[in-house]
């Protein structure tokens, strides 16, 4: 008999659509502040002063972001379409074996999300998955804006894009502190992208979209022979990452503190949502086939064989022989028991006897 999914009571309604509205607040309310720190003038970035002729900023300048070897266009792709089609495809294909291994007749095939619409498990497992994967991005990004307008980090290549006039400065020697904005003479644009390296964005953003997919494939593939695909798998998103890192070090773009602390973001966040938010990606892609005990009040319930100790056997023959007697005091209860526990020995040596 398919089970029937229960409807909701209107305040159970009511519950479901306050928690739904709130975290669509919540969801709205992070990607507005993602834009703000990405897109706007809203927080100013703190401006960091320099040495003169200080070889960690000397670094040569290799070119706009987009002649990176690995550009942000890419990076960005890569990070939101190979997470989003790998957790979409996996929930399709576990949904359909798990759907084609059962009656069609024996279980119901949706979730009741209210008394209006009913909503299908696979959509509800991916809309999950990839909602809670998305706020991750988003954060991380908060995460990694925020820390680069309150340090000003300098880039490696900051002076060379920063074009100080040292003879008007008055750098004679290298030990002078320049901290004012207006010593840098070269494009505006470039100067302020090098003042924002830490964190690193790029490292964050990879490390997180590896870390997270790696833990979906860990815990959600089940399928025999993927004992050694899976690690081979998520090592090898976790490499990319780290090459991403590395990448960045290598063209000059960001310290090693910078990725360093991108990588720690990244893996921080993927770390809580995994585990606190999705719980290691648990769930149930279809409702049980079993309906719950409540609605089975005529079903016979199974009978466990338990074994009673000498002490419960004892009380239950206290109980029912010396209903009449007056209550004994602990003291006695305890002798009693143990001279009823001899005399149950004696009885088994009698039997043993007896029998031989």
């Amino acid at each position: 008999m398919p089970a029937v999914a229960e409807r909701w009571e209107p305040r159970d309604k009511r519950k479901f659509f306050t928690y739904l509205l709130v975290e669509l607040v919540i969801m709205a309310g992070t990607v507005m502040l993602a834009y703000y720190f990405e897109y706007t003038d809203t927080f100013n970035v703190h401006v960091q002063g320099f040495f003169c002729y200080d070889n960690a900023y000397a670094k040569p300048y290799l070119g706009p972001e987009e002649s990176s070897a690995i550009p942000p266009a890419l990076l960005y792709a890569l990070v939101a379409g190979v997470p989003t089609l790998v957790i979409m495809i996996s929930e399709t294909v576990l949904f359909l074996i798990q759907y084609s291994s059962k009656e069609l007749d024996s279980q119901e095939k949706t979730m009741l999300t209210g008394d209006c619409c009913y909503l299908n498990p696979l959509v509800r497992r991916t809309f999950r998955f990839l909602g809670v994967y998305t706020f991750g991005l988003f954060t991380v990004d908060i995460f990694v804006n925020a820390g680069q307008v309150v340090t000003g980090n300098l880039s490696p290549h900051f002076l060379t894009v920063c074009k100080p006039n040292f003879t008007a400065l008055g750098c004679q020697h290298a030990l002078r502190y320049i901290s004012h904005q207006e010593a840098c003479t070269g494009n505006q644009e470039d100067i302020l992208r090098a003042r924002k390296t830490f964190p690193s964005k790029e490292a964050a953003l990879s490390v997180y979209a590896a870390l997270y997919l790696a833990s979906y494939i860990t815990c959600t593939v089940k399928a025999k022979g993927t004992r050694l695909a899976k690690p081979v798998l998520s090592l090898g998103l976790m490499c990319l990452a780290f090459l991403t890192g590395l990448n960045r070090v290598a063209e000059y773009r960001n310290h090693w503190s910078d990725v360093i602390a991108g990588f720690v973001i990244g893996v921080a966040i993927a770390t809580f949502l995994v585990v606190c938010v999705v719980h290691n990606f648990k769930g149930k892609l279809l409702l049980s086939e079993d309906p719950p005990q409540d609605n089975m009040p005529n079903a016979p319930m199974m009978n466990m064989s338990r074994v009673e100790s000498p002490l419960e056997k004892y009380i239950a023959s206290q109980e029912t022989d010396d209903e009449d007697e007056p209550p004994q005091s602990f003291k006695e209860r305890i002798l009693g028991f143990f001279r009823w526990i001899r005399g149950r020995f004696g009885h088994f040596e009698h039997l043993q006897n007896t029998r031989q």
